[in-house]
């Protein structure tokens, strides 16, 4: 999958330095970094690298024909822990959607790479905030409010970075939330003012 020229690749680099500085949100550590815990050998310059984002920089891999993001985050790369910032990279087939979604621990800074996007985030009075955003944009999602990303295009695939401030942001996506999870089917049904059977209906297309 090819992505962007060098000096794009290094500005996108550059978010994650600016994003510790500035939003940093995890509690501070008493040393350098937080060694492995499963091992007496020193941590060498390999414990800090992560190459799990290869395959979605390789020019001979096709996008995903559904949006997806590549994280770097302390599941993944557990040099993380202790740094308040983690990283993703998102692409976006033409048509498709970040769904609405929050990051409880963290705000997101977005970098539109390639394509353009439709984004917005609702804050805590419902009032939206919404724009195009075309390639070199950023975009900030503040911390904990519920927010999207869309590739309206019918065409042109989109990919952007994001950088957290923090080492596990935590995603909780609204729909998988609400109607793939155990909440009972009339509480849903009293609270979207439809029926059950409606509710199940929504919850097999999320399934399917």
């Amino acid at each position: 999958m090819a992505l962007l020229p060098s000096i794009l690749l290094f500005l996108a680099v550059s978010l994650v330095t600016f994003h510790v500085s500035v939003l940093a949100g995890d509690a501070d550590i008493l040393s350098d970094f937080i060694p492995p815990t499963n091992t007496t050998i020193p941590p060498d310059g390999g414990y800090f690298t992560y190459t799990g984002l290869r395959a979605a920089t390789d020019p001979t891999i096709p996008l995903p024909p559904d949006f997806k993001v590549f994280k770097a985050s302390m599941a993944e790369f557990p040099a993380l822990n202790g740094q308040s910032v983690s990283f993703a990279l998102l692409t976006y087939p033409p048509g498709t959607v970040n769904p609405p979604h929050t990051h409880p621990r963290a705000s997101e800074l977005l970098f539109l790479l390639e394509g353009s996007l439709e984004v917005g985030f609702v804050n805590t009075t419902n009032k939206l905030f919404n724009q195009t955003l075309e390639e070199g944009d950023i975009f900030i999602f503040p911390k904990g409010l519920m927010h999207f990303q869309y590739n309206r295009n019918e065409q042109t695939p989109a990919v952007a970075v994001s950088a957290f401030g923090s080492a596990s942001a935590g995603t909780v996506s609204i729909p998988s939330a609400v109607f793939n999870t155990s909440i009972y089917d009339p509480i849903l049904a009293v609270s979207f003012k439809t029926d059950v059977a409606t509710i199940r209906r929504i919850k097999y297309g999320l399934s399917h």
